[in-house]
């Protein structure tokens, strides 16, 4: 597995284990997902402060950001990007796997057990927002 960032683990070391556990497993699948999709590298930094994943090849894909804030500390939370059609694309595939917040937030349970289909897909997606065949 890639190593993970100081300043990423310094982020989600201030998580709940529950969210750290998501995180973890989030992150896998992307890595995962990249690698079967031939995406190339993926870059992993914060943005916004929050961990996010983007191919580093440009005009691949869009960018997928997760976080856990103590505001909604029963959450854990994906982002795409909001000038994209991810969320809407999600939504309509996926009706019950999110909460979803207008064109960018893709919200779980923290303590159910995460849709793992529809996170692979959702990382699939983003990752390839931009080739014509995806």
């Amino acid at each position: 597995m890639h190593p993970l960032s100081d300043d990423i683990a310094a982020v989600i070391e201030k998580w709940p284990e529950a969210a750290q556990l998501k995180f973890a497993a989030l992150r896998e699948t992307l890595h995962d997902v990249a690698a079967h999709a031939e995406v190339g590298e993926v870059t992993e930094a914060l943005k916004w402060g929050q961990p996010s994943w983007l191919p580093a090849k440009p005009r691949v894909g869009s960018t997928l950001r997760c976080g856990w804030h103590a505001s909604e500390p029963k959450k854990f939370n994906l982002y795409v990007h909001c000038q994209t059609t991810l969320a809407e694309t999600m939504r309509s595939l996926y009706p019950q796997a999110f909460e979803y917040d207008g064109q960018r937030a893709l919200r779980m349970a923290l303590e159910d057990p995460a849709p793992a289909e529809a996170i692979e897909h959702c990382a699939l997606l983003t990752l390839t927002y931009h080739r014509k065949s995806a």
